[in-house]
């Protein structure tokens, strides 16, 4: 399975990206994950996991928020994306292997008291995680995300995405991301999100991504997350829901989770004006939502 990494000379000068690249070899083959590692190492730790096919880029208006009030926020990008080494064969992502390196990467910097935040993708691995590894985590926050079991059916809209993700010669990640806020992103910014994927071979991780989601009931990721699922239905630590009302996919998938999980009950949950990318779009209210939860949960 070929690894690639895309030339550092991509990502200079990233318009409101001025963080120090932090790196970590998450496997005995020296698979090499990228994250950023920003403010107080005493303070409470936000991780903060990035979705389809964004990179941490895409937490940059929430990261200097978040450091102010004094958290220590870590932001990786996923294997397949952003600074991170990516496969070049479709094949070789799973959703058990994109769990697997994300475990890694926890266990390795030994993160405990994680308040989470997840959107998309991040909340398809941070909700599994944190319910598998339950002991790691203290709070969690979702922004346009949901758990799939494979037992419920999936809006027409996400079918036309995984269709195009795996079948279209144009994948034009910035311009993905720019359809996908309601906030007008310049074309530095577009090309800021682009950077990470010089050509074809780059992008394979953003293309695997839709044809993981669990989407029949008997998917290969299917029981795990059943049983992650169930877990939830019994996490009793801070829940809330912080989502974006103009995202057509996901916008409602709050209702499920303030429905079966006992912590989102009584919380001040948010519908906010923002599409899919809600990070772009509310990225400072997002940042405070998290500060307040902590506050009130310490």
């Amino acid at each position: 399975m070929p690894t690639i990494r895309t030339p550092d000379t991509r990502f200079a000068a990233l318009p409101g990206y001025p963080f120090a690249p932090n790196y970590l070899d998450i496997d005995e083959h020296g698979l090499r994950m990228h994250y950023l590692d920003e403010g107080p190492r005493d303070g409470q730790i936000v991780l903060l996991l990035h979705g389809e096919p964004s990179w941490s880029y895409l937490y940059r208006k929430m990261i200097p928020p978040l450091v102010a009030a004094g958290h220590r926020v870590i932001a990786p990008d996923l294997i397949g994306f952003g600074k991170s080494d990516k496969y070049t064969a479709i094949d070789d992502y799973s959703y058990q292997r994109h769990v697997d390196w994300l475990v890694a990467f926890i266990e390795r910097l030994d993160l405990r008291g994680i308040t989470l935040f997840c959107q998309d993708w991040g909340s398809l691995l941070g909700l599994r995680i944190a319910a598998e590894h339950e002991v790691r985590f203290a709070r969690i926050v979702v922004g346009n995300g949901i758990l799939p079991t494979g037992d419920t059916s999936v809006p027409i809209a996400f079918k036309l995405w995984r269709a195009f993700a795996l079948h279209s010669p144009w994948f034009p990640i910035g311009r993905i991301v720019a359809t996908g806020s309601k906030t007008r992103l310049t074309a530095a910014e577009i090309a800021a999100y682009d950077a990470p994927f010089p050509g074809n071979a780059y992008k394979a991780g953003t293309r695997a991504f839709p044809r993981l989601v669990p989407t029949e009931s008997d998917d290969p990721a299917a029981p795990a997350n059943r049983l992650a699922w169930g877990k939830l239905g019994q996490w009793t630590k801070p829940f809330l829901c912080v989502f974006g009302r103009n995202d057509p996919i996901l916008g409602h998938a709050d209702k499920a989770l303030i429905a079966h999980i006992p912590g989102a009950q009584g919380q001040p949950h948010q519908r906010l004006p923002g599409g899919h990318f809600i990070q772009e779009d509310q990225g400072p209210a997002l940042a405070a939502a998290i500060t307040d939860l902590i506050r009130r949960h310490p």
